[in-house]
């Protein structure tokens, strides 16, 4: 994974009420959301995409450490949920579940190691430390900013 920042724009695509166009580099994604909600359900909603993120981050990563330890890993698959349930304290708190799939023969300890592995991937360690997200607002043209104030008269 790269540290590198990277611009990812998502933009409303005009077909329907939620449906947007999602540009990473080369790749576009449409994002939508289900019909029982309002939206013609073209592609997936967001926390789908949340999920596909942690999902292929966690098998990439298994897949590096696998072919770098040359471990016997032929395939590896995640499955993920999320939902919401009531914390401690009665506030919703969000819940996500993982389950990897391993295949090929690998003993218990190499088993044992990849999901600690997994747990290390770069966006369950982000997800995990709640990162900072600052939010701005931009204008389609130059900059508008107010006149300077007119000198006080004698």
């Amino acid at each position: 994974m790269s540290s590198d920042k990277r611009t990812v724009t998502v933009s409303e695509t005009g077909k329907g009420t939620f449906t947007q166009e999602v540009t990473a580099g080369k790749h576009t994604i449409t994002t939508d959301e289900p019909e029982d909600i309002g939206g013609d359900d073209d592609g997936p909603n967001p926390y789908d995409m949340l999920l596909g993120a942690l999902g292929s981050c966690t098998s990439m990563t298994l897949r590096m450490y696998a072919n770098q330890k040359q471990w016997p890993l032929e395939k590896v698959s995640v499955t993920l949920t999320h939902h919401k349930e009531a914390g401690a304290d009665n506030k919703k708190v969000d819940v996500i579940t993982r389950d990897i799939k391993l295949e090929g023969p690998l003993d218990e300890t190499q088993r044992a190691r990849l999901l600690e592995i997994a747990n290390k991937c770069p966006v369950h360690r982000t997800l995990e430390s709640k990162p900072t997200i600052i939010s701005a607002l931009v204008n389609d043209g130059p900059a508008k900013t107010a006149p300077a104030p007119k000198p006080p008269t004698p």
